[in-house]
């Protein structure tokens, strides 16, 4: 069996690491987190299903701040993976059961570009307190000065949110 065929979506070297909590999450990247702050973000690269023309959500959230890429991805109710660096959007993931198509794409939703050339203000953890089956969740939300960028979990697959979190969150800064 090739590497291709035990990759994640095709994607050549990426590799979850799911974890739970937002205390959990904040004690593994955390600091890393933090240290984007008043950095620019350059992209917001989505996995793109080239025949359905559509966001392939189950895949990660590439934020491109230049000297860092975050690579943010949810699975399930709670599972959050953080990796850093490992995913080359100029490389098109090797889908090896001919399923589908995909591609990155850094200007595929507007809502997400348009943070594009705006520097970090602030880096949250926000964890789900509301009483349906995503309480414990947590997303990361990015600051910016006037909106902000959230990855949340869209039950088993990745949500991008915009605009202030729902009351039902509670925030960590970070």
């Amino acid at each position: 069996m090739d590497n291709a065929e035990v990759s994640y979506f095709g994607i050549d070297g990426y590799e979850p690491r799911w974890l739970a909590g937002s205390s959990i999450i904040d004690a593994a990247h955390g600091p890393r987190l933090r240290a984007l702050t008043g950095h620019v973000l350059r992209h917001v690269w989505l996995l793109w299903d080239i025949e359905d023309d559509e966001w392939f959500a189950d895949a990660p959230v590439l934020l491109d701040f230049g000297h860092e890429q975050v690579e943010i991805s949810h699975q399930k109710f709670a599972d959050l993976s953080v990796t850093w660096n490992t995913i080359s959007p100029a490389k098109q993931p090797a889908w090896t059961s001919g399923v589908f198509q995909l591609a990155w794409r850094d200007e595929a939703r507007a809502d997400a570009s348009a943070h594009h050339g705006h520097r970090l203000d602030a880096v949250e953890l926000l964890e789900y307190a509301g009483s349906n089956a995503a309480h414990g969740m947590t997303a990361i939300s990015f600051v910016f000065s006037g909106n902000r960028l959230t990855v949340s979990n869209g039950l088993d697959e990745n949500d991008l949110e915009f605009g202030g979190p729902d009351p039902a969150y509670r925030r960590t800064p970070l």
